[in-house]
């Protein structure tokens, strides 16, 4: 009688485990598409967020961002964490924080763009 009592609860705990490795693999993450944001060369100014066809010098974007460098020169991407660079034709991902982009040799009359990720 007791192995029986035993056998059954054993059972019973295996079933639970079983179950419950079942519920938490259902869940599912809710997290945000990337969006992507270009950049891209007009004059004046030299580079530019190209967004809904406006062309503009700050962003502001929820979620992860990959920024695409269609400009004429690498960019830098700088924040808090330090700088990053982006060749010509490439992207890169930036989380949460605030950026500040430029051109590689950058002039002096040239725009800088700010992104702010929330």
């Amino acid at each position: 009688m007791k192995i029986s009592t035993l056998a059954l609860a054993l059972a019973a705990i295996i079933f639970a485990g079983a179950f419950g490795a079942s519920q938490a693999s259902a869940t599912t993450s809710h997290q945000t598409a990337t969006k992507t944001l270009k950049i891209v060369m007009s004059d004046p100014g030299c580079h530019w967020f190209k967004i809904g066809g406006k062309l503009v010098t700050k962003a502001t974007a929820k979620g992860r961002v990959r920024l695409v460098d269609l400009d004429e020169a690498g960019l830098k991407v700088a924040s808090r964490n330090g700088m990053r660079h982006i060749a010509v034709g490439k992207s890169i991902v930036v989380g949460r924080g605030k950026y500040v982009i430029m051109m590689v040799g950058q002039a002096s009359d040239d725009n800088y763009l700010k992104l702010t990720v929330r």
